[in-house]
């Protein structure tokens, strides 16, 4: 028999199982609940309340608007959380979106059938029946709309009810509703629109905003058809409020009054301003506080965060010669320790200058800025007095030379670090030891212990430490706040959290009065200039390296300032300091703050170290001040410690014809009185840099120890070069600066020194006992030696490349 192609082969044919049908049925009986069963599952899982982490309100001191910060990574508004629904909030809520809300479980069967039976009469959906349960739903995992998705809303709906409540579910419910302007939720509605707690609103004002979710876009309040359609919907709760009677006539009456008049707040903008401290505030404000009180109100004050930023502006301008690109400046109010202004840059979308860095955060080289610190370490630990007298000679350990190129001869503490003398910093930090004084920076915050002291040396004390603005302000309070650092706190209600004690209250109030001292100041800073005011106010400037920082921070009784000037790319700036710059932006800047007080007849001094005494000290020798001294400073030293008056300084008459001592046969015409003065060796040199009387009664004194000491034992100190030094020969240089100094000192003084160079003798020199050798490259050894007495230093090795 032929098989047509399509005619299966009987051996292919499939064979139904026994019980196909019975089974069949069964499977079509049990498909509804196992799709039932599913969706239940499915509802369970979605039946959780979820929401974005509220949105933090940002507000400066006076309440005015600084900005938002929503979840990271969403850029939704809102979704304040409530506590307890006030009644007449759940009352309008549940009047317009769901009348029977108390009666039923989460899905509506009346509302469910009403809606079935009005659009299968149109042929097409003119109707819904979702409640407030179906729309936490549809909120929480939005999507296109189709039957299925209704289904698995109204699953959902029923789970979120048996699990949360009612009331639970209203709450969350008018937590993330949207009310247009990305603003999600009733509680920040009320704050962004009206400017009030969701608690005071008033019925018009409920109405208001409850009319707003059924079409955001269409009911926008700042635009006037989308004001009259909220209006016109309000007015419709209103009415659906009084028929449930939840509004007396009376109350009705008023409100539909309210309604048509109610004024929006004008829309604040975000104050570019204030930007770089509300991006820093998402960074200080955990979870925690989000949830707790997401409404912040800063201690910043927005008029003066704008003043400080025009101001930095034409500090800008005015030094735009030097390169100065961009700057910033934190003020803080002493009182508390709040933070009243904190500028992160100059014009914050300006690309040229990078203003979108917050330069406030931007670790740079820290100059000068740390010295007060050294000084207070060494005065707390016993290592500094402030009447001991502090040398700048010439060049300290490793060729350090102070930023002028000059040097001071002996000074005291207060004039050494109010002139920001380098020589002095260096040879202290090493007297105090790099790690004790590294330590120190660390307890007050200005680095993270990210690599040994001795990364930075000795350099530390002049600014090869980075550090940001705002812990030098940080820092900063120490000495300001009478040796105890404390955490500036940037929201109102927080207290500054102090720190543990940095020095004692005397000693930040010694160091304090150094830096408010603008005598102390001379030579290096002029009187009457940027660092000088009416009022008393402790002033540091600092520059790093080539120019590309300027720095001053400076206090007053009632304020803190601190003050940055930088190219973002650290190129120099063609000479500007923090004197030059920074300083005058201070300046300024307490123009602002002290204005009223800068009469200086309500300001009080600083307050004078306890257990200390002013005493009038001989600013060359820290001795009291005799007669003779021509330089004298008052100083505070301790009270029960004894001072000798100084002798170095003697008035003598000479012949003014001769310069000789005057003598019976001088005429009184010739006579004059002249100060000389006696210092030990070491300062010869210095002295023969100053020229006059002081020179001629130094080489007196050495000739004269000579005599007197030409048998008794002479010591050489070779104080440069440095033992082991390494040096770099430049062909490309002129012959005059391929050289090197050679400093000695001699203990008694002698007529003349002999610097010998590799066993040859090289220089003869008398009194200060300098020379400088011509560099010659390889390996060199120098020494200095006393001609007719049996003294030489040790031998000093060199190494030119």
């Amino acid at each position: 028999m032929t098989r047509t192609a399509e005619e299966p082969v009987p051996a292919l044919r499939a064979r139904r199982p026994a019980g196909w049908r019975r089974r069949l049925a069964i499977a079509a009986l049990l498909a509804p609940v196992a799709g039932v069963a599913a969706l239940a599952v499915l509802a369970m899982t979605r039946s959780d309340l979820e929401a974005p982490a509220p949105t933090l309100l940002v507000l400066d001191r006076a309440g005015r608007f600084l900005g938002e910060l929503p979840a990271a990574g969403d850029e939704r508004l809102g979704f304040w959380p409530l506590d307890r629904v006030p009644a007449r909030v759940a009352a309008a809520a549940v009047a317009i979106e769901d009348r029977r809300f108390a009666l039923h479980p989460g899905v509506d069967p009346l509302a469910v059938a009403r809606a079935l039976r009005q659009n299968l009469a149109s042929g097409r959906r003119v109707s819904g029946a979702s409640t407030i349960a179906m729309q936490v739903a549809r909120l929480q995992r939005p999507g296109e709309r189709s039957y299925l998705r209704k289904a698995v809303e109204a699953a959902t709906a029923l789970a979120m009810t048996l699990r949360h409540g009612r009331e639970g579910v209203l709450r969350h419910y008018l937590r993330i509703v949207p009310y247009g302007h990305r603003i999600h939720g009733i509680a920040y509605a009320a704050r962004r629109y009206l400017d009030k707690p969701v608690e005071d609103l008033s019925w018009a004002e409920v109405a208001y905003l409850s009319a707003i979710p059924q079409s955001p876009a269409r009911m926008d309040p700042y635009d006037p058809r989308g004001r009259a359609r909220t209006i016109e919907r309000g007015r419709t709760i209103l009415a659906r409020l009084a028929e449930r009677g939840e509004l007396t006539p009376v109350e009705l009456a008023a409100a539909l009054d309210e309604i048509e008049t109610l004024a929006l707040p004008w829309r604040a903008a975000r104050p570019v301003e204030a930007l770089h401290p509300l991006l820093g505030l998402a960074a200080r404000v955990g979870e925690a506080r989000r949830l707790e009180a997401p409404r912040l109100i800063t201690t910043l004050d927005l008029d003066l965060q704008r003043e400080a930023e025009r101001l930095a502006e034409r500090a800008l301008a005015d030094s735009g010669g030097r390169g100065s690109a961009n700057a910033a400046v934190m003020i803080v109010e002493r009182a508390g320790w709040r933070v009243a202004a904190a500028l992160g840059s100059a014009g914050y979308f300006d690309l040229e200058r990078a203003g979108a860095i917050d330069y406030l955060r931007v670790p740079r080289s820290s100059g000068s800025t740390l010295k007060p610190f050294l000084y207070a370490l060494a005065l707390d630990r016993g290592a500094l007095e402030p009447q001991r007298v502090l040398d700048d000679l010439g060049p300290g350990p490793g060729g350090v030379v102070n930023s002028d190129g000059r040097f001071l001869g002996p000074l005291l503490p207060r004039a050494a670090l109010a002139n920001s003398r380098n020589v002095p910093a260096v040879a202290l930090l090493a007297e105090v030891g790099l790690d004790p004084f590294y330590a120190a920076l660390g307890a007050l915050g200005l680095h993270r212990y990210g690599g040994p002291a001795a990364r930075y040396g000795l350099g530390l004390a002049l600014g090869s430490l980075p550090v940001t603005l705002e812990e030098l302000v940080g820092a900063y309070t120490a000495l300001a706040g009478d040796g105890v650092p404390r955490a500036p706190v940037w929201l109102q209600g927080e207290v500054a959290r102090a720190g543990e004690r940095f020095v004692s209250t005397d000693t930040a109030r010694l160091v304090t009065h150094f830096l408010a001292d603008p005598q102390a100041r001379l030579p290096t800073f002029p009187r009457l200039g940027a660092t000088e005011y009416p009022i008393p106010v402790a002033v540091k400037t600092g520059t790093s390296s080539r120019y590309r920082d300027a720095w001053t921070v400076a206090w007053s009784e009632r304020w803190l300032v601190g003050a940055w000037v930088g190219h973002p790319d650290q190129r120099p700036l063609t000479g500007s300091t923090g004197y030059r710059v920074a300083a005058r932006l201070v300046a300024e800047l307490f123009g602002r703050l002290e204005r009223g007080r800068l009469d200086g007849l309500e300001a009080a001094p600083f307050p004078a170290p306890r257990g200390y005494r002013a005493e009038r000290l001989c600013a060359v020798t820290g001795r009291r001040a005799g007669v003779a001294c021509d330089r004298v400073t008052l100083e505070w030293v301790r009270a029960d410690e004894p001072l000798a008056e100084c002798t170095a300084h003697r008035r003598l008459a000479v012949d003014r014809r001769t310069g000789a001592p005057a003598t019976a046969a001088t005429p009184a015409t010739a006579l004059e009185a002249r100060v000389y003065v006696d210092l030990p060796a070491r300062y010869a040199g210095w002295l023969a840099r100053q020229g006059g009387a002081p020179l001629d009664a130094a080489l007196a004194r050495a000739k004269r120890d000579a005599e007197a000491h030409a048998d008794s034992a002479t010591a050489i100190d070779v104080i440069s070069p440095e033992p082991g030094v390494r040096l770099m020969f430049d062909p490309e240089a002129p012959r005059e600066r391929n050289t090197l100094a050679l400093r000695a000192l001699v203990e008694p003084p002698v007529g003349q020194l002999v610097w010998y160079v590799d066993g040859r003798p090289f220089a003869t020199v008398e009194a200060p006992y300098t020379a400088r050798w011509p560099l010659a490259p390889g390996e060199h050894w120098i020494e200095a030696r006393a001609p007719f007495v049996a003294a030489r230093s040790q031998a000093v090795r060199v190494v030119v490349d």
